[in-house]
């Protein structure tokens, strides 16, 4: 077995102050569909520089789901957060080897994420529970940059349209 080099893994509450997270996904992707499918049982999340949510999230935290330009359509509790840093092709190849069928990649699309994933740093689990359908809604980006692809704020309510 080789060691990963994850060098966190939130198991815990950490002062029960929870945070609600917008993954912003890749519509052409389908990614969205295969959480609320249950065939997608992780967001993975893979960086040249750790950025949101990289420390940000825990345990217990709530992801609010939706696809670029479209409204939030779906929610899911945080389960557990592994975190990897100072990853090379290796390891990330190890990684989608382990993970891939969590994270909805099939088997025969392996190699296409290597390709895009093989030269990034960090890479982020993010184990997802109770996944929902929920009432639509649009939020408001102003403050967070137009290509944010990752929001974390205190409540959904403080970005709701």
């Amino acid at each position: 077995m080789t060691n990963l080099g994850f060098t966190r893994v939130f198991l815990f509450y950490d002062n029960i102050n929870f945070m609600d997270h917008v993954a912003i996904m890749k519509k052409d992707w389908g990614l969205l569909d295969k959480i609320l499918s249950g065939k997608k049982k992780i967001e993975s999340r893979w960086y040249k520089l750790k950025c949101k949510p990289w420390n940000s999230i825990k345990k217990g935290d709530m992801i609010y789901f939706k696809n670029s330009s479209a409204p939030i359509i779906a929610k899911a509790k945080v389960k557990k957060v592994i975190q990897f840093s100072n990853l090379n092709p290796k390891k990330v190849k190890e990684i989608l080897d382990k993970y891939a069928k969590a994270d909805g990649i099939d088997k025969n699309q392996i190699n296409k994420f290597y390709k895009l994933f093989k030269d990034k740093k960090y890479c982020l689990l993010i184990f997802l529970e109770n996944v929902k359908s929920i009432k639509t809604f649009n939020i408001d980006k102003a403050g967070f940059g137009a290509m944010a692809a990752w929001i974390t704020v205190s409540d959904i309510d403080v970005i709701k349209k």
